[in-house]
């Protein structure tokens, strides 16, 4: 392994026109997407692997990436699905017994450009205040004007659906069998730790295309329905709204995690909403309002529920709330066996805070089937 870093320049071009100059990583290419940031100081490879993140170039917050290497087993998909990356110090060198790989290889191998030396203290702060907003990075020897023409033709993050093409093609099957309680998993880019923590459980699941209806889903028996987290802009994904709606038609228990959450208060006329940079990271505090405790979450979303719908709809409490901002992370339904919330509580990477929500749903999964 070579412990020489590039020299190749590469240039990082905002859609406000602001421009950060820096050395090549990775492929050396042209990427463009949305810009954004996470603030967890592990897990990169996790937030790589995350299908919430297509079409998204991610702002590594902390200073070091890579020092700890590549390990296969560290993923939540089957590729990176960023757009590209932006750090301070991305490392080819690591320490790790378990490691397999660099983070230079790991991107080459995956076609993921990359650029490093940029301030990213200072473009954090930049995007904290300016808000989201497309960006391209290119290592390649092209000129600023041509590279703001192409990034002006990059379609924006809001009215974008995006969560059918990092769905599954063919459903599959996670748990034994025989297990209970059987769960229909509505993929519109789910993690594979939060499958995990169904099959710890003990839960036999089916994991289905994004596009998949609800009376195909019913063939599988189930005795309760997920709804992942996934990309893109849920107003657009009327074909996910109209299923949960029978879902809740049916009265059948639903748990919804972030995108997930976004389609059941669309489902409940709740409209949402694009966040001006969105929530990233692993330490967000959030109250639970029905026990009173606080949880340190781990979040990645770029839209959100309206908080005053929310609150004038009858059929609909509020569960949890963020303790920066109050915006709303967690919902449930007054008259149907169906909740979500806004974070992730598989949190991989991050503090295991929120993993009750997962007994939750199995709990009442079992009192529906008494009732």
């Amino acid at each position: 392994m070579s412990d020489i870093k590039s020299t190749q320049p590469a240039v990082l071009i905002l859609e406000d026109g602001n421009v950060f100059h820096g050395k090549a990583f990775g492929k050396t290419a042209t990427t463009t997407g949305e810009i954004c940031f996470n603030t967890g100081m592990t897990g990169y490879q996790e937030v790589f692997t995350d299908p919430s993140y297509y079409g998204q170039v991610v702002i590594m917050n902390n200073v070091h990436i890579g020092n700890y290497g590549i390990n296969e087993a560290d993923v939540e998909s089957d590729s990176i699905k960023v757009k590209g990356i932006i750090g301070r110090n991305l490392e080819e060198q690591y320490s790790r017994f378990a490691a397999d790989d660099s983070l230079q290889q790991y991107f080459e191998k995956q076609n993921i450009v990359a650029i490093e030396g940029v301030d990213s203290r200072a473009l954090v702060i930049h995007i904290r205040n300016a808000g989201a907003m497309n960006c391209i990075i290119s290592s390649e020897n092209i000129s600023l004007e041509d590279l703001k023409r192409t990034l002006s033709e990059v379609p924006s993050m809001d009215g974008l659906e995006l969560a059918s093409k990092v769905s599954t093609k063919e459903s599959y099957t996670v748990g034994d069998e025989n297990s209970s309680p059987r769960i229909a998993v509505l993929d519109f880019g789910i993690k594979k730790n939060i499958l995990n923590c169904f099959v710890e459980r003990g839960a036999y699941a089916k994991v289905f295309n994004a596009k998949t209806t609800f009376e195909e889903l019913e063939k599988f028996n189930p005795d309760g329905y997920f709804i992942s987290n996934g990309p893109g802009d849920p107003e657009p994904m009327d074909y996910a709204v109209q299923t949960v709606k029978k879902i809740l038609e049916a009265n059948k228990p639903l748990f919804g995690i972030c995108l997930g959450q976004q389609l059941l208060a669309l489902a409940c006329g709740i409209p949402t909403f694009k966040m001006h940079h969105g929530h990233r990271g692993l330490n967000h505090p959030v109250k639970n309002i029905i026990s009173g405790k606080c949880e340190i979450t781990t979040q990645n979303h770029g839209f959100g529920v309206n908080a005053e719908a929310v609150r004038k709809a009858v059929n609909i409490e509020i569960t949890h709330i963020n303790l920066n901002d109050d915006s709303i992370e967690g919902l449930r339904l007054k008259d149907r066996p169906a909740f979500s919330v806004q974070y992730h509580p598989e949190s991989t990477p991050g503090p295991h805070d929120s993993r009750y929500l997962f007994d939750d749903f199995f709990e009442m999964i079992k009192n529906n089937s008494k009732s």
